[in-house]
């Protein structure tokens, strides 16, 4: 009896281990061109460009040797917001700064009215309030057009799940990661799906991150409204256990309580 308890025991244990070959990122995968360290990988070339959408935020800003031109164009305040970072601390600068594009693709701008901007790339975009505000105006007011920052939802394996921002023009899968808190032990890093947005519909995308040559790949840099998704692994956490550690304690105190019980009452008969 207590040979047999002994040989589940092992076998739970063997059983509960995680290879490293499953939560280390970009590796050599077996059956791809080896990328050596310091070797340059060039992006991948990619034919689509972020069009702007229904509810993005973008941030319009605008120049002039007049500076009481430029605040015709401004709500109240805005600016003051902006060169103070914010109301209140809030991360989401441009939420209360920006220009939000409503459900018909069109942002209200004060004097020029409303203009549509959705199904544009933002240098397109720019240059539509460019011409608006230059059949408002003889004198040279520039304008300075972006999206409010890359917005995307984190959701499944992750320690800081939902909606995320990253203040940066372009922004890497792994700079999502790190705002969104490194993938937990038990997430499946070559299943990482991303939904993304494209003008008129959606696609579903998936991503290895144990592979290198994500590096190469055309989602190696996330898009404003990806939605990203890390599956769990089939293996679980047992109770209310925080971390893989925790549930192997569990397991063998569980497994241990029960040898010593048996052997107790085996030495009784």
């Amino acid at each position: 009896m207590k040979n047999s308890l002994a040989v589940l025991l092992i076998c739970i244990l063997i059983s509960s281990c995680i290879s490293n070959k499953r939560i280390t990122y970009l590796q050599n995968l077996p059956g791809n061109p080896e990328i050596g360290l310091d070797e340059f990988i060039p992006y991948a070339t990619v034919e689509y460009k972020y069009v702007l959408q229904p509810f993005d935020v973008v941030d319009i800003d605008f120049a002039s040797s007049d500076e009481e031109l430029t605040k015709a164009f401004e709500f109240q305040g805005s600016r003051n917001m902006r060169a103070g970072g914010g109301g209140g601390g809030v991360n989401d600068i441009f939420y209360f700064t920006g220009y939000s594009i409503d459900q018909e693709g069109f942002v209200g701008i004060p004097q020029l009215g409303k203009i549509k901007v959705a199904g544009l790339t933002e240098e397109e975009a720019q240059n539509r309030v460019q011409e608006a505000i230059n059949k408002y105006f003889k004198e040279e007011v520039f304008v300075k057009l972006r999206i409010g920052g890359i917005r995307f939802t984190a959701l499944g394996e992750f320690s800081r799940s939902g909606a995320q921002v990253i203040l940066k023009n372009r922004a890497t899968i792994f700079d999502a990661l790190a705002v969104a808190g490194e993938s937990n032990i038990l997430a499946k890093k070559n299943k990482l799906f991303i939904i993304r947005q494209y003008d008129g519909g959606t696609k579903i995308h998936q991503i290895n991150l144990n592979d290198r040559q994500l590096l190469a790949s055309p989602y190696y840099f996330i898009q404003p409204n990806d939605i990203l998704y890390l599956e769990p692994m089939n293996i679980r956490q047992f109770g209310n256990a925080d971390n893989l550690t925790a549930s192997l304690g569990l397991i063998i105190s569980v497994t241990s309580s029960i040898i010593l019980i048996v052997a107790l009452l085996t030495s009784n008969l």
